[in-house]
This record gives C-alpha cells, sequence and structure tokens, in this order.
C-alpha cells in the first residue's frame, strides 16, 4: 500500500479518471444555489470467473464508470448519478437533481451535518502480482487446481462450486468544502460451495476469502490445500460425529466463528441509522438505544472494533464515501459499549463527528452507515491454553449457517467441523452443535480471548437498493462459558 498526501488532485494524476468533471459538478450545484456538494466519480475494472462441478461457466468482464452527486438544497439532501459522463449530460443531472430536492424541501426532512475537516490526499493499494498482467486462463487455473485438489481426495462431492472474480477501483471524491481524495483499490475475492457425501448423509461447506490487493491475495491462500482440507474433515464428521452434549457446557470457538458472531451481533446493531430507526425497513432494526452507550454489554474480556485502515483487508479504505478520514472505532471495550458508527448525518443528530463510516458499493448508490472490518481484539492466551482449560465442552472450528433476528439480539450458529473437548483434549467430532443466544448473554460470557488472529472474508448486504460491499470481520479464538447448546 502506498499512501500519500497532496496539495492538489489534478486530471494529470490519473490515467482513468477526468477528475476536472467531478468539480464540474460541484461548482455548478454551488452556483445553482446548493448549500452544500459532493461528488464521487468512479471507474471499476471486473472480472469474474465461475466454475461448477468442473465446468466453466460464463466469465464476466466489465468496466463501469460514472458520477454521483449529492446536492444538500434548502436544508433537504438528494442525490443523482449518471453514467454518461460528458459536461452536457452531467450539467443536466445535477440541475434536475437540484430542481427536486428544492422541491422535496417543503415535504422532506431537514438534514444536519456534523462538521468536518477538509481533506486533501491521494491513497493506492500497491499489487505484487498486477491484475491486469494476467490473462483469463492464468485466474481460471486457480479453479481447476481447486478441482483437481477435491478430485484427489477421493471423497464423494457431487456439488462443487467455485467463484472467482478481481475488481479494481478508482474513485475521485470532492466536495464543496475542500475535500479532494483520490483511490485506487484492486480486491480480490473467492468463494466457494462444497456438498459431501457418504453412505446417505451429506454436509456442506461454503465460504468467502476477500483481501485488497493483486492477484498474489488469491495465490498465498493456496485453496488447493485449503479446499481438500475442508472436504476431507466435512467427510470425516458425517463417518464419525456424535450428538452434541444436552448439558451446560463450555464452549471455544474459532475464529470463523467469532468472526461471524461479531459482524451480526455488534456490527449490524452498532451502525447508528439502524439505532435512531432508519433501516427498519430494509435491513432491520438494532436492539441497542443511544442511551446505552457507556454501558455494560459482555465481560471485560471482550474488545471489539471496526477499522478500515488495516491493511490488506476486504473492507480496506482510508477515506469514506463523505470524504472523512477513516480511524479505528471502538464499539466495546471492556466489556463496555462505547461508540456507533457514523456517518455526518447520523452524527450531526448525536451531537458528534463521523468516524468515517459512510460507504457506497458504487457511483450510483447513495453512500450510508456501514461496517468496514469488525474484529474482536486478541488476548493473552494461547488457542491451546483455551482447550486445555475445558473439563467438558466442545470446539467449534467453523460454522454450516446462522440466523439473527431483525433486531440483532437473538441469534443461531450452528457448527461444521467440531470436536469435543474432555478434560482439555479435543475427542471425537460432533454433529452440528448449535448455539441459540442472546446478543448480552453471548458477550457476557465469553471471559477469555487467544493471540490467534484471522481475518475472514464478508459481502454484506444493507440498504434499499441492495448494496453489497466488501467487509472482514474476524479476531482470535474465544472461550465461552457455562451455555447450553439446542437441539
Amino acid at each position: 500500500m502506498a499512501v500519500k498526501s497532496a496539495e492538489s488532485v489534478s486530471a494529470k494524476s490519473n490515467e482513468t479518471l477526468d477528475v476536472d468533471l467531478a468539480t464540474f459538478a460541484i461548482d455548478l450545484a454551488r452556483k445553482i444555489g446548493a448549500s452544500y456538494a459532493d461528488a464521487r466519480l468512479e471507474s471499476t475494472v471486473v472480472n469474474g470467473f465461475v466454475l461448477k462441478n468442473g465446468v466453466p461457466q460464463v466469465a464476466g468482464f466489465d468496466r463501469v464508470q460514472g458520477i454521483g452527486v449529492r446536492v444538500v438544497m434548502k436544508n433537504t439532501l438528494g442525490f443523482a448519478s449518471t453514467n454518461n459522463i460528458s459536461r452536457g449530460n452531467i450539467k443536466g443531472v445535477v440541475e434536475k437533481a437540484a430542481k427536486l430536492t428544492a422541491a422535496a424541501s417543503r415535504i422532506g426532512e431537514k438534514i444536519i451535518m456534523s462538521d468536518a475537516k477538509a481533506e486533501v490526499a491521494n491513497y493506492e493499494v500497491k499489487q505484487r502480482v498486477k491484475l491486469a498482467d494476467l490473462s483469463p486462463k492464468d485466474k481460471l487455473k486457480v479453479l481447476f487446481d481447486a478441482e483437481k485438489a477435491i478430485k484427489a481426495t477421493k471423497v464423494n462431492v457431487p456439488g462443487r462450486f467455485f467463484s472467482m472474480s478481481d475488481f479494481y477501483t478508482e474513485k475521485y471524491f470532492v466536495n464543496s468544502e475542500g475535500s479532494r481524495v483520490l483511490s485506487k483499490i484492486p480486491r480480490t475475492d473467492f468463494w466457494y460451495f462444497v456438498t459431501v457425501e457418504e453412505a446417505g448423509r451429506t454436509a456442506q461447506r461454503y465460504w468467502q476469502y476477500g483481501a485488497a490487493g493483486g492477484f498474489e491475495k488469491i495465490t498465498d491462500c493456496n485453496f488447493p490445500d485449503l479446499l481438500a482440507s475442508e472436504v476431507k474433515a466435512t467427510h470425516n464428521n458425517i463417518k464419525k460425529a456424535v450428538a452434541a452434549p444436552k448439558e451446560k457446557i463450555d464452549l471455544v470457538v474459532a475464529p470463523q466463528i467469532t468472526g461471524i458472531m461479531v459482524h451480526e451481533s455488534v456490527g449490524h446493531p452498532y451502525e447508528a441509522d439502524r439505532v435512531l430507526g432508519r433501516e427498519a425497513a430494509q435491513a432491520g432494526e438494532s436492539f441497542i438505544s443511544t442511551n446505552m452507550l457507556g454501558t455494560r454489554i459482555g465481560s471485560p474480556a471482550v474488545n471489539i472494533v471496526d477499522d478500515p485502515t488495516i491493511a490488506g483487508s476486504f473492507g480496506y479504505y482510508l477515506y469514506d464515501d463523505e470524504g472523512i478520514k477513516a480511524r479505528e472505532r471502538w464499539l466495546i471495550k471492556k466489556g463496555i459499549i462505547t461508540e456507533l458508527l457514523h456517518n455526518r448525518e447520523t452524527a450531526a443528530i448525536l451531537g458528534t463527528k463521523s468516524n468515517g463510516s459512510s460507504r457506497a458499493t458504487g457511483y450510483d448508490r447513495e453512500p450510508i452507515v456501514r461496517m468496514a472490518n469488525s474484529i474482536v481484539k486478541p488476548g493473552e492466551y494461547n488457542e491451546d491454553e483455551l482447550i486445555e482449560s475445558v473439563k467438558n465442552g466442545v470446539f467449534l472450528k467453523n460454522f454450516m449457517e446462522w440466523n439473527i433476528d431483525d433486531k440483532r439480539l437473538n441469534a443461531k450458529y450452528t457448527g461444521a467441523e467440531a470436536y469435543m473437548i474432555k478434560n482439555g483434549r479435543l475427542g471425537e467430532p460432533v454433529w452440528r452443535p448449535t448455539i441459540e443466544i442472546s446478543t448480552p448473554k453471548l458477550w457476557g460470557s465469553v471471559d477469555a480471548a487467544a493471540k490467534n488472529m484471522e481475518y475472514h472474508a464478508g459481502t454484506c448486504g444493507k440498504a434499499e437498493p441492495m448494496q453489497a460491499i466488501p467487509v472482514w470481520f474476524g479476531g482470535p479464538s474465544m472461550r465461552i462459558r457455562n451455555v447450553r447448546l439446542s437441539f
């Protein structure tokens, strides 16, 4: 990753984007009466490949360009976008947006935006293996190698679905307050879904790997070995798994489980627009209320942050889509609720400042409050020490399904690869151990975190129209005391 500040960002600094078009849109909006305006000029190159049961499916290659403009007219916020980025068309779109927004001010909700420092920056994620230098054949080889590795296990895997994509986004943000931010971020994404069968019994595993960087982010994962290991473990689970214990036990959950727990039960309900009821009809509500800031939600062992600045992360960015400089956001510190995720609007409503949590999936979507990389901070133990401390329990390495209610209060997590713990040692596999637990009970029962940090990728959905955005979630293994599995 290379980052540099800049006194100015001009069209000469970018081969793809004519950044003067974004400045033109802002200047025009101000001339016709906007009290505030911002523009996001974007270009994204996308390549996608799918292999289904060894057969390549239709591949996708695309370049998407456009500009999105927000204007505030008479204290009302409006948004418009276009993929025709000629000056004449931008002029028409901005004028129409301003006119409609001004008219809507008679009935629309008045907007306030928190104060923000004007930022000027130019940053880029470097690629060790450039996406543009590889042919489709080079990229497809990864999928075929994964297919061969599964076949070599001799396990019956009747369903094998692999999807791989890469996308390179250049974005220029400018606003009427003086911010100018140019970014270039390549990302890679690999997703698999396999079905293993043995003696008429089946089990499935799916997972996603994503990162910011070049094609090395794909090859470094060694998907052939990873998938062969997944298939063997799933097959072993089908053949040898025992029923989960019915009494109250202790659990040790590995980073994949930690990750989905933190994303669903902490990341989403801490989005301030949910807390304010703004997402109820689209993505759900939150059990968190504004008066819960400063109150206890978990044990002192629980420390949770959302951090867009983690180098190489799937949710990486240094400035959000309102031009706010990103930082680590502490959602829970030693079990205490400390911070929500904010854009400029929610921050103003709650009397604080934006912490850089405004994101959009593309130029044609309005930025809203989103997570980036939600993680549990590491503790002081090794994973083995957590396991050794449990006399009777279950170790959950990964999961096969999850669900959670609209308020992010009551959740269910069903394990895939899991093992009994007897007197501090791993034993036989366990068949689909299921945790059904409330969010306060979950985080209140975590009494220790390990050091073995892992980050896992997801494509997080929210809003209407849907915005599916890259994120990471994860952390270390955790010990959860005295809980009962469901059946």
